[in-house]
């Protein structure tokens, strides 16, 4: 991933506001350490800061087409642009460089804002087409908002548009600002923003319920084929692993195909040294790279949860797994700058992010660019506890499609900004678009969990437990060595806040109520009149957020997450405020 900025039909002189262009850019740069890059065509302006991970040598951006007719700048990564350039109508297309993204320009010119829907990756990008009058600019977000990006004008001048991956960038230029859609595209042509994903499981916070049967084989080979693609690097990866599901079943994956990956890079090895001794050796085609054996990093509190089972899940698949912890201390030092990276208020999204926001710096030192994390499956499978509460399955699937529609206010936000606050890449298989297809439209009778410590069993003995039909999907060994040992297949949902040590969610709460007066937050209304804070947790996080983003423009973006109090649950946020969490461990002690 990469951070873009752009500054779309601006009036005035072009070239003075460059200066201030970049420097509003650089406010990004840690997203794209590598190189920054800068056009100016007529009256737009594009930077770009890179994150070099496929096409290290020759993908700097923005991309210009050989005519220079066409500018490009994009943040993310195109899974299928292999199959896509072989796809192009024209076979004499010119690529002149080996990233993954310059495809986008070619698509365009066949298929104008249809290009969107055929990408099949994480990605924003903003495109300018030059070759009209006047100039078109085209601008896109993948299909869940994996990627950040933000879109927004000032009322001065409001025909003048700005884009860029992180409100930082511009919201010191703008004061109406959106957070812009997943699936959508804005075309400047029009002046309208247009949805382009239209999956058939879309309308099902609207009363459309699937009736699909489960398919374990399919289920597992779809998440196996979306760990696949995202194995797409020029650089060292690794995994994410907090001992939870979610994380320890990309984990397992990852580890068969980087062993997979390793034989592979060996045979080329050999291949290319002989080809080399007999003199015929004549390209430099390389494989993509990969460590021999597959990393995983974890973090916590000293003795936390995670820390134990991510361990545990570790010694079973065979990573070379770091452990790294964590004090109360250091991680309240560090929510300042959380905030300022993550730009939310949103209570759990910071203390979920803190952790990883730490963990992240250690992996960058160590040199890796990329990761693979487990974001998406409580969504798509009902993983908070708090589904438990659900009366019927039509309520259950209702509740399921509109987490996934608001994945990036939270979760997608988390893992890209508390990850690329240090410049390293998380990619998330649960949120590949066809492995959504399949497991979004199973019914959701099939992903309803039991109530309490009294839980129904399969015919197996497997307990009928949240997310338990992708549990199901992986309880078997197919070339002899399961996925992973039952302690961690069948392990209990943690949030990661509450997974990296409980005593890190309290000692927040402590905090804040040691720095919160009564008085302040007794008048919370008066000074946060939207969005009003309801602890003084939140309170205190409202307040940070507000000395980096000041704007009543900047709040507007951000949002909170709530589970359904409809339900009768807690409107706090940790599992652990769940009933069923309590139980379920007592009833295990």
């Amino acid at each position: 991933m990469c951070g873009i900025f752009c500054c779309f039909n601006r009036q005035g002189d072009l070239a003075s506001y460059r200066p201030r262009a970049i420097a509003c850019s650089k406010k990004q740069r840690h997203r794209g350490p590598d190189w920054s890059g800068c056009y100016m065509a007529k009256d737009t302006i594009m930077v770009h800061e890179r994150l070099a991970i496929v096409g290290v040598d020759t993908g700097a951006q923005p991309l210009v087409s050989e005519d220079d007719q066409l500018v490009l700048a994009v943040n993310g990564e195109i899974y299928n642009h292999v199959a896509l350039r072989k796809g192009l109508k024209n076979q004499d297309a010119v690529f002149k460089t080996h990233s993954d993204c310059e495809v986008i320009m070619h698509l365009y010119r066949e298929h104008d804002t249809g290009l969107c829907v055929m990408l099949d990756g994480m990605f924003s990008f903003v495109l300018l087409d030059k070759s009209v009058e006047p100039p078109r600019l085209i601008a896109a977000r993948d299909p869940i908002g994996i990627t950040t990006l933000y879109m927004g004008y000032h009322s001065s001048s409001p025909d003048t548009i700005y884009f860029s991956s992180e409100l930082k960038a511009i919201h010191e230029e703008c004061d109406n600002l959106i957070s812009f859609p997943p699936g959508h595209f804005y075309d400047s042509k029009t002046k309208q923003l247009e949805r382009y994903y239209k999956p058939t499981w879309w309308d099902g916070d609207k009363g459309v319920i699937p009736h699909g049967e489960v398919d374990y084989k399919l289920l597992r080979e779809t998440l196996e084929a979306a760990v696949r693609k995202r194995l797409m690097s020029e650089v060292p990866y690794g995994v994410l692993l907090s001992g939870g599901l979610d994380s320890s079943l990309i984990a397992s994956i990852a580890a068969r195909e980087t062993d997979k990956l390793a034989e592979e890079h060996e045979k080329f090895r050999r291949e290319r040294k002989q080809a080399i001794a007999d003199g015929k050796w004549v390209g430099d085609e390389k494989p993509l790279a990969s460590w021999p054996q597959l990393h995983s990093f974890a973090i916590g509190l000293p003795g936390a949860p995670d820390l134990i089972a991510a361990k545990k899940a570790a010694d079973f698949l065979g990573t070379v797994h770091h452990e790294y912890t964590f004090t109360l201390e250091e991680g309240l030092d560090a929510i300042p700058e959380v905030i300022y990276h993550l730009e939310t208020f949103d209570v759990t999204t910071v203390r979920a992010s803190t952790p990883m926001y730490l963990l992240s710096r250690k992996i960058k030192a160590m040199g890796v660019k990329m990761v693979l994390s487990g974001e998406g499956s409580d969504e798509i499978f009902g993983g908070y506890l708090y589904f438990h509460a659900a009366p019927n399955a039509k309520d259950f699937h209702e509740e399921l499609v509109k987490r996934v529609k608001n994945l990036h206010t939270a979760d997608c936000l988390r893992a890209n900004k508390s990850t690329m606050a240090w410049g390293l890449e998380a990619r998330v298989p649960f949120l590949d678009k066809q492995f959504l297809e399949v497991s979004m439209n199973v019914d959701a009778k099939y992903k309803m969990f039991s109530k309490g410590t009294h839980q129904e069993v399969d015919a197996d003995g497997r307990p009928k437990m949240e997310k338990y039909i992708i549990r199901k999907a992986f309880d078997c060994a197919p070339d002899g060595k399961a996925y992973l040992p039952d302690s961690i297949l069948w392990r209990q949902k943690e949030q990661f806040s509450d997974g990296v040590g409980y005593s890190w969610i309290d000692g927040m709460k402590d905090h804040a109520a040691s720095v919160v007066s009564d008085e302040a937050f007794a008048k919370r209304a008066e000074r946060f009149p939207e969005s009003t804070p309801d602890t003084k947790e939140a309170y205190w996080i409202r307040e940070i957020f507000e000395h980096h983003f000041p704007t009543k423009a900047a709040a507007s973006t951000a949002v909170r997450w709530i589970p359904k109090q409809e339900w009768g649950v807690s409107s706090d946020p940790s599992g652990r405020a769940v009933s069923i969490h309590t139980a379920a461990y007592e009833n295990k002690a």
